[in-house]
């Protein structure tokens, strides 16, 4: 405390990492693909309709429905086979269902949590094992505005976004002593095709939403943090709330 300036350690090098990425052919599964290309990293792309991008060999797509529960265990034990080190999840797929509690028949109930839910579930569990094996790991979980607080015409959406939240808060718990960290991000309102069979959107002012290279910002900050220190969720909000009809 003699006035004399402290010596900051040098930052490490990061180190290349493999990470799965869900949702990983638009939107906010898009962006943190590319962000974490562009830092050196291999990622293994998870979607319907994932394909393989030019000049990016460090890129594996693999074409898988999460919403098909029951291929998901055979599916995610090949890729280990073939990715045995893995230690990075970013699970980003979902989908969005939005209206009164009455419009939704007891199939599309069960569809929407399935995947909103159960699918990030289950991937987290087959990966678990290699994450554990390749720690410092991470599992990211891609949450919503809608866990934090129920709107209107919401419920199944923020039904099946609440328990992630459960599921994330217990799993960090979980997994801490293992070397494998587990950090919930929740975006607002975000310009991306989520809203496309949606009779709503944000608003078409630059503030009325956050875009998909904000988020992959934040998750790659949340990777490239020093393994000892865990970001236990981030809260993404644009900076003035404006949701429009885009249906009548």
């Amino acid at each position: 405390m003699n006035g004399e300036p402290v010596a900051t350690p040098p930052v490490p090098t990061a180190r290349r990492r493999t990470v799965v990425v869900t949702g990983a052919s638009r939107g906010i599964g898009a962006a943190i693909r590319d962000r974490l290309l562009a830092r050196g990293h291999t990622v293994i792309g998870i979607g319907r309709t994932v394909a393989a991008l030019p000049g990016q060999p460090r890129f594996v797509p693999v074409a898988l429905d999460l919403a098909q529960l029951d291929a998901l265990p055979d599916r995610l034990a090949e890729l280990l086979t073939n990715h045995p080190q893995l230690d990075g999840l970013v699970a980003n797929a979902g989908a969005g269902r939005f209206g009164h509690l009455e419009q939704h028949n007891a199939l599309a109930i069960r569809r929407a949590v399935e995947l909103n839910l159960l699918s990030p579930m289950l991937v987290v569990r087959a990966l678990l094992p290699a994450l554990r094996r390749n720690a410092p790991a991470d599992v990211v979980l891609m949450g919503s505005e809608a866990a934090l607080r129920g709107s209107r015409r919401g419920c199944l959406y923020s039904a099946a976004k609440f328990g992630l939240r459960g599921f994330a808060q217990a799993l960090r718990a979980e997994c801490a002593a293992g070397g494998v960290r587990v950090t919930q991000v929740h975006p607002g309102l975000v310009r991306t095709s989520f809203f496309d069979d949606l009779d709503f959107a944000p608003g078409e002012a630059p503030e009325h939403a956050i875009l998909p290279g904000d988020v992959a910002e934040a998750v790659d900050s949340i990777l490239h943090l020093r393994s000892q220190t865990v970001v236990d969720e981030i809260v993404l909000s644009p900076l003035t709330n404006c949701v429009q009809r885009t249906r009548r």
